[in-house]
């Protein structure tokens, strides 16, 4: 064995090991359709950088996040929702998370309640 930590889920679909639908690219992230949707939209778009939760984001990841913010509106937009979608951010395991990448929800195409969960 090598000593080096498993590759996240997420890491392995970066690397091209495991299949997924990739609806958007570019250097610092990339964003699959989720395999068990809860709306019409639902794609998640995750940092190419391995980062366990957002509470494990450091002052020189805010370029990053601020990157994901922005790139989940241009991902909205290209779906048909621009105006109507809803992001999530699930921070450990309490909160929803399952695969220990940061990684953000963006979901649309039908009616979203107040307060979720």
């Amino acid at each position: 064995m090598s000593g080096e930590p498993s590759k996240t889920l997420f890491e392995k679909i970066i690397a091209r090991e495991i299949p997924a639908t990739i609806v958007f690219e570019d250097e610092l992230c990339f964003a699959i359709r989720d395999i068990n949707p809860v709306a019409p939209t639902h794609i998640l778009l995750i940092p190419k950088k391995p980062m366990p939760r957002l509470c494990d984001a450091v002052p020189e990841d805010q370029a990053l996040l601020g990157h994901l913010m922005l790139t989940a509106t241009k991902i909205a937009e290209a779906e048909g929702y621009g105006d109507a979608y809803r992001l999530v951010v699930n921070n450990g395991a309490a909160a929803g998370q399952s695969v220990f990448h940061l990684h953000l929800h963006i979901i649309a195409g039908r009616p979203l309640k107040w307060p979720p969960g």
